[in-house]
């Protein structure tokens, strides 16, 4: 799995790098963070999940005894129930973001919010959250550039024109 999510970083990173100014890579970098959190995300934890493996030591790395404490404490116990939330939360921001427009945004912040999250379980989820935040802030632009629908317009309130008054 490590190549699979390393060739699909590198893919998203790229894409992102250039999706401001290409509609294609926009697609791409959309099309590799779907593929990234539905297939190696969702579907690797399902697997897992399904052959029994224990998620029970995955917070041991945390540099914060509360992270630590709290995943032995509170999901490691009930695994099945949490580890199937992560699943669901995977999918709906796959599907989010494959399916463009604002719902990508939707799930660009997901997958933001997501990351921002897994760098309080160790110093070696920065070699990667690092550069996927990156990456997503960059395609979460490039898609707000390509919304047909800008908050700009929606938010501001017309401006009348120049008032002429007679005498």
């Amino acid at each position: 799995m490590p190549v699979v999510w390393s060739v699909l970083g590198l893919v998203i990173f790229v894409a992102a790098i250039r999706a401001a100014r290409s509609p294609q890579a926009l697609r791409v970098g959309r099309w590799a963070v779907g593929t990234l959190y539905i297939g190696a995300g969702a579907g690797v934890n399902a697997w897992y999940l399904a052959r029994g493996d224990d998620y029970g030591g995955f917070a041991d790395g945390s540099q914060f005894a509360f992270v630590r404490e709290t995943w032995r404490s509170v999901v490691a116990p009930d695994q099945v129930f949490f580890i199937s939330l992560l699943i669901a939360f995977e999918l709906a921001v796959g599907a989010l973001v494959l399916s463009g427009d604002r719902r990508a945004e939707l799930g660009l912040l997901g997958a933001i919010g997501f990351h921002i999250a897994l760098l309080s379980f160790g110093w070696a989820f920065a070699l990667w959250s690092v550069p996927m935040l990156l990456a997503f802030a960059l395609l979460l632009r490039a898609q707000r550039l390509e919304d047909p629908h800008p908050r700009s317009r929606r938010l501001r309130p017309t401006r009348p024109g120049p008032t002429v008054r007679h005498a």
